[in-house]
């Protein structure tokens, strides 16, 4: 990939999106064929949001789109050079960026089309200055709900599991969770009182009372072992391994995020695709 690369050299063409009103379950059905991390919203042949696992595993209960979405996102010309579309994922911590032609939706560039592109550059610094030591690994016997719950507030997509010998045994993303998930529908009830607060003479015991029962629909995340659902024997980098040389086997195996282990095995850091873009605008 040339230092001058544009957009439109790099971009995906053929978008997966989903247009408003739109459903979760459509969301989710799609995320799931396509294998796509998140979707760009159209109202009118226009980009208005975009949606994503997080925001489906954040809102289990929401079924609309337009409430699950992420309005006004940040998009890019396809005349704008790559480095400026890393620039723009970098500083605004997202993962992909609808590419936009007078208004309408021509293609999508992502983290992984623009580290995909670093492959030919020859980018020999280590990734070690570029890894994440603070994406903790979890047990593989802990339950899947409490490993998503500990994603969502480490707001990482991914972490390493080990067994209880501290070896690396897989890894978990929220693509896993969310293809491991299933809508479901259940009924609940809620009491209501027909009495008044503002009566004094109104006892809490004897007041009026109705039930409403409503139905209520949400992803849920099954009560497995994270070992049952995690991709095993995860594809590893070493600590000093070259940036371009990462960025090629992440791409091969097409992958977002590598455990990095040390010469005995034992995890020491997870590398994502993102952190690689800060090689790129050093080069």
């Amino acid at each position: 990939m040339p230092k001058d690369t544009l957009v439109r050299d790099v971009m995906v063409k053929d978008v997966a999106c989903v247009a408003l009103p739109g459903s979760r379950d459509e969301v989710l059905s799609i995320l799931k064929d396509k294998r796509v991390s998140g979707l760009p919203v159209i109202k009118d042949n226009k980009v208005v949001g975009i949606v994503s696992r997080s925001n489906l595993l954040k809102n289990p209960t929401e079924e609309q789109v337009a409430l699950l979405m992420v309005r006004d996102p940040v998009t890019i010309d396809p005349s704008e050079d790559v480095t400026n579309a890393a620039r723009l994922l970098l500083k605004h911590g997202i993962r992909r960026l609808p590419v936009v032609d007078d208004d309408k939706l021509v293609g999508l560039i992502s983290v992984a089309d623009v580290v995909g592109g670093m492959v030919d550059l020859d980018i020999v610094d280590p990734i070690s200055e570029y890894l994440n030591h603070g994406a903790g690994p979890v047990w593989y016997q802990t339950p899947l709900p409490v490993v998503a719950r500990h994603m969502e507030l480490a707001h990482v997509k991914a972490v390493p599991v080990i067994d209880s010998s501290l070896d690396l045994v897989g890894i978990i993303s929220d693509r896993d969770v969310i293809s491991s998930s299933v809508i479901e529908d259940s009924v609940e009830m809620s009491d209501m009182s027909a009495g008044s607060d503002d009566d004094e003479w109104t006892w809490e015991s004897m007041r009026d009372t109705m039930s409403i029962y409503y139905s209520v629909s949400r992803i849920k995340v099954p009560e497995v072992p994270v070992a049952e659902v995690m991709v095993k024997d995860p594809i590893t980098a070493s600590n000093n391994m070259g940036v371009s040389e990462c960025a090629l086997k992440m791409k091969r195996y097409r992958i977002d995020q590598m455990p990095v282990v040390d010469a005995n095995q034992k995890f020491i850091g997870l590398l994502r695709d993102r952190y690689l873009l800060k090689a790129l605008l050093k080069y």
